[in-house]
This record gives structure tokens, C-alpha cells and sequence, in this order.
């Protein structure tokens, strides 16, 4: 997918209405001629065209839900920040491993969540429990949220609004490269701006309807010489026939590419590959033809905090995984920071 996300269907949920986003949006999409319709929640989208279940899935991929975020209480469970702030919740990417399969269940749809000055003033009352110290708000933990922002600019608000605050800092993570419209954003330094990237064998078989690397890369060029710090989450590392050439490859098309500017903070994230049993049976009923390897015979078994326990890689395999790859990021960007390997 390298042209921006255009949905098919559009819902909106009647209190959306009431707010300027939401205003907005309906209007943009009449213009535009996309199908609206009316549905009671954001969370009970029903009638999502399709003959089967693997039709209904894709056209909901395709769907985006404009809604209003009644639930307000951040999630707390990210190594990465404090608390993660709910833009929106859904993707339009194709990747086969997501953990958003499981988590998102039956509904796949995309949706955006228009009470934006409700959920800042929420992450202010966080900001201010915590104050003096730096508060780290992760938007992206239930969907790309870049994916969708040409359409919204809900994360070019945050940005600014992050920009302007005490001691409030934002991160996220993306797969597209559609980022134009965030570089002239006022983010004071205060947004870590960060693409997930993988070997181009994991890309091609298992992320269908994300960016490529190469476009990837060239936006965070451009992301960094609008002096937003930037990061990398290598995620997930996969074990694959000539895997060790292949995360050396993305590497080198890495260091080609990054200028000094765009090293000067520089953050990696190391994620090995996992699932769990209910998301094996998620992913072979919407990939049928997955390629992704899910044998539990051959993965260690690790106990979950909520007793749903993950297949992670053997302890061996684990080790090779992070040497390999720490290697690499001692090699080609020695004055980086990586921040955890899990």
C-alpha cells in the first residue's frame, strides 16, 4: 500500500458529531463520496458487507469508525512509556503476527476518536500526578496511528499539544511513510518519532499493506532533518532461512540513508517474535495461507501476566537473536541507545 489509507465505509457514532473533528471528518468524507452510515457505538459496528468470514475481515480493514472515546483511563503496560494515550484504535495493515488480531477480536474496523480535548485534559491530570518528573504518553499501541493521520491530523495535534507542555513527552511507532504533514509540526523535541522496520523477508511475507523498507527509511530521513528524535523498534525479530544476511541488509540500507543529523539521538527497540495460542488460532482463521511459523514444539513456553502464557524463541536462539542484532547496531550506529531487547 504505498498510496495514503482512503476508507471504503465510514460509520459515525452520533455524539461524534458534536465535536469539531468529528464535524469535520463527515464533511471531508461526504466530499470525497465515501459511504457514511450511522451506528449507535463505536464499538457495535454490525453489517460490515462481505459474503464469509475472510471478505467481512478485509472489508472491516477497510472501514473506519469515527467515535468518541468514553473510557478515559489510560493503559498503564508498555515498556516504553508511562501510559498510552488512545487516538484510535485499528490499523489498516496486513501484518500477520499483529498482536492487535487477538486483542482486537471481532472488531478489525479502524477507529478514530474525535473528543481530542477530553484526552488531553486527561493526560494532563496524569502529567500533573507525576510532575516534576517527564511523563512518556505511547500513541500507538492500538493501531498506527500515522496510518490514518493525513485524514485526521489527531497526532499533529498531539504532537503540538506534547510540544507545548511542561513535561510531557510523546512516542509512537509506524510502518507507513506518510508523514509529510507532521514535519512542520511544533513538537519543541519533545516527540520520539519512530518506524518499525524488518528484513525484507519478513516485510514481504507477513506486513501486506504497509510501506515498503526503503520508503520507510527515506521518511525517516526526513523526519529527523525536521529535528523530531528518532527511533527504530526492529520488530519482530524473526528466525528465517539467510536471516543473519537479511537484518545485516536492513542495517547497511539503514546507514546509507541516515544522515549525522539523524544520529545525533538515536534509539533502537529489539522485539523477538511470539504469539500466543489464542492468537495462532486468530491468525490461521483470517491467513488461511500464513507462512508465518507457529509450531509450539519447537518454542519455550513463557508464563503471561495474565495467565495466557506466549511461545517465545528457544534460550539458544533467544541469544543468537541478541548478539546478532546488538552486533549490528555496535557496527553501524555505535552512538545509539538500544533500550531493551524482550
Amino acid at each position: 500500500m504505498i498510496k495514503p489509507f482512503m476508507p471504503q465505509l465510514v460509520y459515525i457514532e452520533p455524539g461524534a458529531l458534536e465535536y469539531p473533528l468529528g464535524a469535520q471528518l463527515k464533511s471531508k468524507f461526504e466530499d470525497l463520496g465515501v459511504e457514511i452510515r450511522k451506528t449507535t457505538s463505536h464499538n457495535q459496528v454490525r453489517n460490515i458487507p462481505g459474503e464469509n468470514h475472510l471478505q467481512k475481515y478485509r472489508n472491516a480493514k477497510s472501514t473506519l469508525v469515527i467515535g468518541v472515546r468514553k473510557t478515559l483511563k489510560f493503559d498503564t503496560s508498555k515498556p516504553s512509556a508511562e501510559y498510552a494515550i488512545p487516538l484510535a484504535t485499528g490499523c489498516m495493515g496486513h501484518c500477520q503476527y499483529c498482536y492487535l488480531q487477538t486483542t482486537m477480536g471481532s472488531k478489525p474496523y479502524i477507529r478514530t476518536y474525535v473528543n481530542l480535548e477530553e484526552i488531553f485534559d486527561q493526560a494532563q491530570k496524569y502529567m500533573d500526578e507525576r510532575d516534576p518528573q517527564d511523563t512518556r504518553f505511547e500513541a500507538s499501541c492500538t493501531s498506527d496511528i500515522v496510518g490514518i493521520d493525513h485524514l485526521t491530523h489527531s497526532l499533529k495535534k498531539a504532537i503540538e499539544y506534547f510540544g507545548n507542555s511542561e513535561n510531557g513527552k510523546l512516542r509512537f511507532v509506524t510502518k507507513y511513510h506518510h508523514v509529510d504533514h507532521l514535519l512542520d509540526a511544533d513538537h519543541k523535541g519533545k516527540t520520539r518519532f519512530r518506524f518499525s522496520i524488518n528484513a525484507d523477508y519478513v516485510i514481504k511475507n507477513f506486513e501486506h499493506g504497509t510501506s515498503p523498507l526503503d520508503y520507510r527509511i527515506g521518511a525517516a530521513a526526513k523526519v529527523a532533518d525536521a529535528d523530531y528524535p528518532l527511533g527504530f523498534i526492529v520488530a519482530p525479530l524473526y528466525i528465517h532461512e539467510g536471516w543473519k544476511e537479511g537484518y545485516e541488509e536492513m542495517f547497511k540500507k539503514l546507514d546509507a540513508k541516515l544522515t549525522d543529523k539523524a544520529r545525533e539521538d538515536l534509539t533502537f527497540e529489539l522485539i523477538q517474535h511470539r504469539f500466543t495460542k489464542p492468537a495462532k488460532r486468530v491468525i490461521q482463521k483470517n491467513y488461511p495461507m500464513t507462512k508465518l511459523e507457529l509450531d509450539e514444539e519447537k518454542r519455550k513456553y513463557k508464563w503471561g501476566k495474565y495467565g495466557i502464557g506466549k511461545y517465545i524463541y528457544q534460550k539458544d536462539e533467544q541469544d543468537d537473536l541478541k548478539e546478532t542484532l546488538q552486533g549490528y547496531i555496535e557496527k553501524y550506529f555505535p552512538d545509539s541507545k538500544l533500550e531493551y531487547f524482550t
